[in-house]
């Protein structure tokens, strides 16, 4: 397993494949793409999970998180989201946010993200922004 940055569009093809398969690919393309860190972790040659980091001074946001359907539940997705809020961390992030589907919510609470009181939906999904603040070096 390996996890290293990647180029835009490779984290496209996942993003289409797992989140919006029944749309076209320009669905899944975000017009802060150019300025973000794209994150994939690899099994072998096989890239199978993706996510997104967009850094605005002390701010970030990560998005369009995804773990091929075939690879989730085996602690992929928590490795790579350990790694990038620990380069979150060592880029001066204090606080970071994701739009996270309601029913992933819990997920999330285990990197110590909470609840904001904001929720919308998107495409027929309900989501929730999930905030976490960095009050030390520990991701």
């Amino acid at each position: 397993m390996e996890i290293k940055t990647i180029p835009k569009e490779k984290a496209w093809q996942l993003r289409h494949q797992v989140m919006w398969p029944d749309k076209d690919l320009d669905y899944v393309k975000l017009e802060e793409d150019d300025t973000g860190t794209h994150y994939g972790l690899f099994v072998g040659e096989q890239l199978v999970s993706v996510v997104s980091l967009f850094i605005e001074g002390e701010e970030a946001q990560f998005r369009k998180f995804a773990t091929l359907v075939t690879e989730q539940k085996k602690g992929y997705g928590t490795q790579l989201l350990q790694v990038m809020l620990e380069d979150a961390i060592k880029a001066g992030v204090r606080r970071i946010y994701c739009n996270a589907r309601v029913e992933k919510a819990t997920y999330y609470k285990k990197f110590g993200f909470i609840e904001t009181e904001t929720i919308f939906a998107k495409g027929g999904k309900n989501y929730i922004i999930m905030k976490r603040l960095f009050h030390d070096s520990k991701a």
